[in-house]
């Protein structure tokens, strides 16, 4: 038995408990180790279907003071169930999965399975190796539910093998670097989408095996294509089988109802306490370790921040340090893997390091841009220029984190309209402004996230029982519209400019951030070799020959018109390339005139002069 283990789990500081907890297969002794933490219990017996679930043969012993319990199971093995029998602090016997479970039954049948690991077809050791926090990089993340991107015939859910082939395609086709899987530990609750978790070591039975995953994983590495998790490090479910009240005490769980109970009916973790603080991190380090996943998105962080989320009642000073702790250790042990922060508050320095205070995530999911943006367009032109400010704001706290981007599944779901379908307007107005709202996106610093059917201009609302509209390409605004995304996400990998120095104030600059008369706004993004000029309208004007002021002399070329014929547009553009003059405008000293087409955005390149030697 490993002591460093032992001993950094009771700590509070381990990151592989699993290496000991759970059921490990035994080749030499032909059968399965188990291991549980359950302090208070006063018996444990592993039942299974080894030994028809029968609490007679296979009674667990204490093997320390501090609540680990062991037995070993000669014959058990992988693809057996399994539960803890547990006879808790008050007398009472109820049946529990176990907490370290690899592999569990599919809803509603509960019971955990023996899993077998190993796998000696991976084939992305130079991937890992060499993976990165993209920091300088082009990061376009695709975000999506496996069970509802595409459904199979007759079966209720799609195997991950069998998405592999299809899903990488897609991916390379739209240009997406990563992808986001909602949670893939095991949960009971279909309608949950994962986030109210049970097994938080169990790679969801829905979609096929672990070795089913394991094969997903590796075919995106070898597309080049990162992988991300949502993580819930938060809450977990309070279904009887499960964590809750695991010995009969609030093992899992604050003791006060008033700080166990969150506004999801789930139950919070106690962060405060050690060996929880072991699980959670050694669940997080276990999906990299054991998957070879690229970079965890962890939810609802804003309640770890405060308690329940609500800044009015405080900081909460224990999840702080989990939090800090968790994100120092997995930066530490994994090099190149991403943690990414989805927090609603204010809280500062959530992407800084511990060291200097800071929570160590990575990135942090830029909600407020989302909010202002979107509440802008869904507003009449005409009252717009009351709002100018909403557009502009991002930019002015920009710097204080390292942000993505994001149009998630939180903003299509539940009455609040998809992405498109928020937009003031006609049918085709709302397609011109949403090309220039997406060219808006991608030209922001910051990196960029999207939700599975944000890229088909889905009218409705993502239902996890139905698999994406993919009958919407079929109609030819819908097919244009995809055909313009995946080109902005070319021009976005294929341009430093839009990458390379997102968090350095450098490569952004106002070109005009103030012009709400006319609803338009004009930036320059920067890089060592080319400018691009950005001009979005959102009014329903056209310009024509407009004067917008320039840092460099020289030929600027449209790269992109978001109102180009192929995208469905007017036609109203720059055919020619706009030649910069030595006059001052916008406080810049040239000035080129450019024709920015009604609800339309212009992206326009220009090489910079060499300077002499």
């Amino acid at each position: 038995m490993n002591k460093k283990i032992w001993k950094e789990f009771y700590e509070g500081h381990c990151l592989n408990a699993y290496e000991i907890f759970g059921a490990h297969i035994n080749e030499k002794k032909k059968g399965v180790d188990f291991t549980v933490y359950a302090p208070h219990a006063q018996s444990i017996q592993v039942i299974g279907s080894f030994n028809g679930w029968s609490c007679e043969d296979h009674m667990m012993k204490k093997i320390d003071d501090r609540g680990c319990w062991t037995c070993f199971v000669k014959g058990a093995k992988a693809g057996d169930m399994y539960k803890y029998r547990v006879t808790q602090a008050t007398g009472r016997v109820v049946d529990k999965i176990d907490p370290f479970a690899f592999y569990s039954e599919l809803r509603p049948n509960t019971a955990s399975i023996i899993a077998d690991l190993s796998y000696d077809k991976w084939k992305d050791e130079e991937w890992v190796k060499n993976r990165s926090k993209g920091m300088h990089e082009p990061v376009n993340i695709y975000e999506m539910h496996i069970g509802s991107w595409k459904k199979a015939e007759d079966v209720e859910w799609i195997n991950y093998k069998e998405i592999a082939k299809d899903l990488i395609t897609y991916l390379k086709r739209n240009n997406f670097t990563h992808v986001e899987f909602m949670p893939l530990n095991e949960y009971p609750f279909d309608g949950s989408w994962g986030y109210q978790c049970s097994g938080y070591y169990s790679a969801t039975s829905r979609y096929g095996t672990c070795h089913d995953l394991m094969y997903l994983i590796n075919a995106l590495h070898k597309a080049n294509i990162g992988v991300i998790m949502d993580y819930v490090p938060v809450h977990f479910v309070k279904d009887d089988f499960a964590l809750s009240y695991f010995d009969g005490t609030p093992l899992y769980e604050y003791e006060k109802a008033c700080d166990a109970d969150s506004q999801w009916g789930t139950a919070n973790f106690n962060l405060w306490k050690e060996e929880v603080r072991s699980f959670l991190m050694s669940a997080a380090a276990f999906w990299i370790d054991k998957y070879h996943i690229d970079g965890l998105r962890m939810d609802a962080i804003s309640n770890i921040i405060f308690w329940h989320g609500n800044k009015q009642l405080g900081a909460n000073d224990g999840a702080l340090d989990f939090i800090r702790r968790l994100n120092y250790n997995l930066s530490h042990k994994f090099k190149g893997v991403m943690l990414i922060a989805e927090d609603s508050s204010d809280f500062p320095k959530v992407t800084h390091s511990t060291l200097d205070g800071g929570l160590g995530f990575d990135y942090k999911w830029d909600l407020g841009w989302m909010n202002d943006t979107l509440k802008y367009l869904e507003k009449d032109p005409i009252y717009r220029k009351w709002h100018h400010n909403q557009i502009t704001f991002s930019m002015a706290y920009f710097y204080s984190e390292n942000f993505i981007m994001e149009f998630s599944h939180d903003e299509v779901v539940h009455g609040k309209k998809t992405i498109v379908d928020k937009i003031w307007g006609t049918y085709e107005q709302k397609f011109s402004q949403l090309r220039t709202l997406y060219m808006y996106m991608f030209t922001h610093p910051g990196k960029k996230l999207n939700f599975m059917g944000n890229e088909l201009a889905h009218f409705r609302e993502w239902d996890e029982t139905k698999e994406n509209d993919w009958f919407l390409l079929r109609y030819p605004v819908h097919d244009a519209f995809h055909t313009y995304f995946a080109t902005l996400g070319k021009l976005y990998k294929k341009h430093p400019a839009l990458y390379e120095n997102d968090y350095d104030y450098h490569s952004f600059q106002w070109i005009d951030a103030d012009n709400a008369d006319e609803n338009l706004f004009s930036y320059i993004r920067r890089s060592e070799k080319k400018d691009i000029v950005v001009i979005l309208n959102f009014s329903p004007n056209t310009y024509e020959h407009h004067a917008f002021g320039v840092l460099e002399k020289g030929s600027y070329r449209q790269i992109l018109n978001s109102e180009e014929d192929i995208y469905g547009g007017c036609g109203i553009g720059n055919a020619k390339a706009c030649r910069a003059v030595k006059k001052e405008c916008n406080h810049l000293p040239y000035t080129i005139h450019v024709n920015v087409p009604p609800f339309g955005g212009v992206m326009l390149e220009v090489k910079k002069a060499e300077k002499a030697q």
